[in-house]
């Protein structure tokens, strides 16, 4: 981090005024902090970025700094819904004054936006309280989430039975449908359905189950480790576990949950266990995942298994 002896002008401009090309270097700098930081490979997502910005259809701000591009973020809409997606400002820039400028212009624009009630962010890049000011000063609510990891080989010893009429396998392209029914059960009345109001709905849980399964923005998807927990009399999805790759050798569960009635029987644990031993099969070596503090039930069973916290962030909420 530099020191600013000179007082640096801050220009804040619409991202559709560039060309991918122009943030590829800013990117890149991301993609390193990423690999540093989280121990992921963001290098599809920045692609991915790079293509919408191209396109020029994907809404956001770009930050320079004396003419040079030091910071982006971009948000995009669903619905009656905005959702900010991503924010980085170069290290060797006013980072902090560049992050809060782009967060005020990006929450401003998603505020004032007509037909927008709802915004969300959830930004595990940054540290708990490091850009949470100008959210809070919207009228954001806030939730801490901790982004959890596990060396794969430490979670082989924790296999439960889970009685005979319980199937674990893996999943396929025909559970869509059985999975966002059981997401919507899972989350009725819980706190993250309070950070991500897709668990609210069917059709929400499939845009979610969609986002998480054809694009790689949490990782590429892993169906070889991704698994689905069945009851055999009468085939009812009762479990799920959803894991993508996000270094050659880091797997990330993107989604675990369980209908009510059947927690606290083993079955979370043994498709962590399955997802786990598939992945130290192709040599995987970490397990990651993130869960919201206050879900203490899930925390405590993440410990048990030996998960230890990498990371605290944060995830922020508006109702308008």
């Amino acid at each position: 981090m530099r020191s600013h002896t000179v007082l640096e002008i801050v220009e804040i401009l619409d991202l559709r005024h560039y060309a991918g090309a122009e943030l590829r270097p800013l990117l890149e700098s991301e993609a390193d902090y990423w690999a540093r930081e989280m121990l992921w490979d963001y290098h599809s997502a920045a692609e991915m970025i790079l293509r919408y910005v191209d396109s020029k259809i994907l809404p956001g701000y770009v930050a320079l700094e004396n003419g040079r591009i030091a910071g982006y973020s971009f948000f995009v809409y669903e619905g009656s819904k905005g959702v900010i997606g991503d924010l980085y400002a170069d290290p060797n820039s006013q980072a902090e004054t560049i992050r809060t400028q782009l967060l005020t212009h990006v929450i401003e624009t998603l505020q004032q936006t007509p037909g927008i009630h709802r915004v969300e962010a959830q930004l595990l890049a940054h540290p708990t309280g490091a850009v949470a000011l100008p959210f809070l000063n919207e009228g954001f609510r806030g939730f801490r989430r901790l982004f959890m990891e596990l060396p794969i080989a430490e979670l082989g010893g924790h296999k439960k039975t889970v009685g005979d009429d319980i199937e674990i396998r893996r999943w396929s392209e025909a559970d869509f449908q059985n999975a966002a029914h059981l997401i919507t059960q899972a989350y009725i009345g819980h706190i993250d359905s309070d950070i991500n109001d897709q668990y609210r709905t069917v059709g929400g849980s499939l845009r979610f189950l969609n986002n998480i399964v054809r694009f790689p923005g949490c990782g590429t998807f892993d169906p070889q480790s991704s698994l689905v927990a069945v009851r055999r009399t009468t085939g009812t999805m009762v479990g799920l576990l959803l894991c993508s790759r996000v270094r050659e050798d880091v797997g990330h569960v993107t989604q675990v949950c369980l209908l009510p009635e059947y927690r606290s029987r083993g079955i979370g644990e043994a498709l962590m266990a399955g997802c786990s031993a598939e992945l130290a099969r192709r040599n995987f070596t970490l397990l990651t995942l993130t869960v919201t503090e206050a879900n203490r039930k899930a925390v405590d069973l993440y410990k048990r298994l030996g998960f230890s916290t990498r990371r605290v962030f944060d995830a922020f909420v508006w109702e308008g």
